[in-house]
């Protein structure tokens, strides 16, 4: 009996962790965001600092939950290196009552939009 409820809780846990996010469109450009909305760049300060992005605020995901305050306005495009950060960072954004619209993905030089 244990151990189904410790199979069970580990299902959730990895289901809850990598499910797609769903609602939120991937976009290679966020220049041709009004200023209201806020890029968020969830990726790693070695990473980013590699592939800088004009005008966002960097706040690596390990960091999000003590820096998202400092997140001006309630509408944010995410810029991730995985799946797996954006989902988190999504998820997480969405709990503390932000509107995320878009994410782009990108790891090392490359970005991955539409």
């Amino acid at each position: 009996m244990l151990l189904l409820a410790i199979a069970v809780i580990t299902v959730i846990y990895l289901f809850m962790r990598y499910r797609p996010v769903i609602g939120v469109d991937c976009s290679a450009s966020y220049d041709n965001y009004p200023d209201s909305i806020s890029v968020l760049d969830v990726r790693d300060y070695s990473q980013s600092n590699k592939n800088l992005s004009e005008g966002s605020i960097n706040i690596p995901i390990a960091y999000l939950n003590r820096y998202y305050h400092e997140i001006k306005g309630k509408e944010i495009h995410v810029i991730a290196s995985s799946q797996l950060e954006k989902n988190m960072s999504i998820r997480f954004l969405r709990k503390k009552g932000f509107s995320v619209i878009g994410y782009t993905l990108r790891k090392g030089d490359k970005t991955n939009g539409l």
